[in-house]
Parts: C-alpha cells; structure tokens; sequence
C-alpha cells in the first residue's frame, strides 16, 4: 500500500480511502466489520464518512474497535451554524466511539464559512480545533467556485470534490491548485456514481496524480479486491490508455 501526506495537514494516508457511506448498504453487521478489517489489514488506514450517514458512522464506529488509534478517521457536517456544527460534531463522535476525529469536513455548494460571519462556523471550527476535538479541517464540496475560494483559505487544509474520467479539465485545474497550494485533494465519486464501471480505467485516471487519494465507496470482498488489485498493480499510463481513457471520457460526454 502507498501512503502519501495529505496537504499541509501532513496526515499520512494510504492512497486509496475507504469511503464507509457504502456500509449502510450492507445488510449484515458482521459482514461489514470484516469488510473494513480486510482493507485494514491489506493497509487502508483512510476512512471516510459523514453526519448525514449515521448508520453508517455508527457501523463504522464499531468496526473500527480496537484499531481507531491506527486509523485516519474522517466525517463532514453540513451545519447551518456553529452550535448545530457541535451538535453533529458530538453526535458523529458519539457514533464513531471516538473522542475525536482527525479530519472534519465542512460540507457546502452556497457558501464558505466567514471568520466574521454571522452563522459563527468559522469560529467553532477554530474553537473545536484547538479543543483537539477534531484534529484538521477540510472542505467537501461539488462547487468549483466555492472550491476554488476554499483553497487560497488557510483554514482549509483538504478538499473533497467530486474528481474521476468523466470529469472536465477544470477539475483537474484544481487538482494542480490544491498541489501548489499544499492542500490535501480527496476525490469524491471516482465511479461516477457507479457510471463508470471500467475500473482499470478509472484507478488508472486518478492514479496519475500523485496527490489525489480516491475514496472508493465499497460494499464487498469483490469490490475491495479490484481495488486492492489495481493498487498493488496499477496501470500503465502509455499513450494506449491515454486513447482510451478519451474514448470512454468523449463518449459520455
């Protein structure tokens, strides 16, 4: 497993992230605790979740017993304000059976939290990181305005966008921006919502930029599998693959 440092955050994560939403899916408790153990141990220490999943963050919570010292643990809120970010914060954290997470997403497409700002967001996220509550602060967003905005913010220490083959230029534009700007990139819906089923071509897209971590939504051993696969054996990004990466990408678009 390849690991990579996460922006300025400097969170050393493993370049391929569980993305735990996808555990809500399963319909045994036992089968996604081992699921998440087996990417554990083949060395996936990157889980990702949300506020908004809470069976989800309540599953994970339970599989991560025992190992949540050696995880990178992430979830996101989409509060209004700073008292119902604490809230969701205490609730995610209550679920997870942690007492802190190491990185906590704002989660937005309107608008980005003023150090001014009336809703006080900014201020309880600053408040709630020097509580050692959450231990760095990101951005997830499907708007590239306000994640363009996000970036140049020095309270924005990772971005979550949604990054993958069928994706326009301007997304890769800010993948290089968050690479010079040291932010961490985390790219959402690397299947396109389960559009793109050529996984080879899609591994193979994100893997060429080296500081991109996909978060791949998996649901069984199958699935966790082909990813493991394709990390231990990537693709050979050669002009055959640049072709047909363009093909599939043009056809869709």
């Amino acid at each position: 497993m390849e690991y990579i440092a996460l922006g300025k955050s400097n969170l050393m994560v493993s370049r391929t992230a569980f993305g735990a939403m996808s555990l809500k899916d399963i319909s045994d408790e036992e089968q996604a605790a081992v699921l998440v153990h087996q990417a554990y141990d083949a060395g996936i220490n990157f889980f990702d979740t949300a506020h908004s999943a809470p069976e989800s963050e309540k599953r994970l919570g339970a599989c991560l017993h025992g190992i949540r010292q050696d995880v990178i643990l992430a979830t996101k809120s989409a509060a209004c304000s700073g008292q119902e970010l604490i809230s969701d914060l205490e609730e995610s954290l209550d679920l997870l059976q942690t007492d802190y997470v190491d990185l906590f997403q704002y989660e937005t497409d309107t608008s980005l939290p003023l150090q001014s700002g009336p809703d006080g967001i900014y201020r309880t996220l600053e408040m709630l990181h020097g509580s050692g509550k959450i231990r760095h602060i990101g951005i997830t967003t499907g708007n590239p305005d306000i994640a363009h905005q996000a970036v140049t913010d020095p309270l924005c220490e990772t971005m979550q966008y949604p990054f993958n083959l069928l994706t326009d230029k301007a997304s890769a534009e800010l993948v290089k921006l968050c690479q010079e700007k040291d932010v961490g990139f985390i790219a959402m819906q690397p299947l396109y919502g389960g559009l793109v089923q050529n996984i080879s071509l899609a591994f193979g897209f994100l893997h060429q930029y080296e500081n991109v971590v996909p978060v791949w939504g998996m649901r069984t051993t199958e699935e966790l599998n082909q990813i493991l696969y394709f990390e231990a054996h990537p693709p050979v990004i050669d002009d055959h693959f640049r072709e047909e990466a363009k093909r599939f990408h043009d056809f869709f678009n």
